[in-house]
């Protein structure tokens, strides 16, 4: 079987409801490290943007210091799929309005990448940006409107 040729990345951000380091945030910071180990043994999983300390909480790519942001690479939207929305995270997820106020727009966008590729926060913004300005796109979408992988060369030569 050939090497993928493009890879899933994505971005989630959520607006903090207290700072990280109030007894409000304590819960989830706790479940950072455990959460992390999931998705890094996760299938399909490849890359996730993290500082020294393991994880991304102390980047602030936006204007408001209250946002923090995830950035990932997944083989494809079913692994992705599966890390998110069943078992450990899944149950993560369901207390995230204890920790994370609404955020007035997207707070998620998916994109294909080049496999040998890492998205960029700035990038992330930018499809964050694009999703918001245009709705889904092949260049910025959801689970909901997923779009499937550019097409390659070697695909566009087998269809003449």
């Amino acid at each position: 079987m050939a090497a993928p040729t493009h890879y899933l990345a994505q971005v989630n951000v959520a607006r903090l409801a207290a700072p990280l380091d109030s007894p409000q945030l304590a819960p989830f910071v706790a479940l950072l490290d455990s959460i992390n180990a999931l998705a890094d043994r996760s299938p399909g999983f490849v890359w996730r943007l993290q500082t020294e300390s393991g994880n991304a909480t102390e980047l602030r790519p936006f204007d408001d210091d209250r946002i923090i942001v995830n950035l990932s690479v997944w083989t494809d939207l079913g692994a992705l799929k599966a890390y998110v929305y069943t078992g450990e995270h899944a149950q993560v997820m369901r207390r995230r309005r204890d920790w994370f106020l609404p955020f007035g727009g997207p707070y998620m966008a998916l994109w294909w990448l080049i496999a040998d590729q890492r998205p960029t926060p700035q990038e992330a913004r930018a499809r964050l940006d694009l999703l918001h300005e245009r709705g889904p796109s092949p260049e910025a979408f959801t689970f909901s409107y997923p779009f499937p992988p550019p097409p390659t060369a070697a695909r566009l030569r087998s269809f003449g």
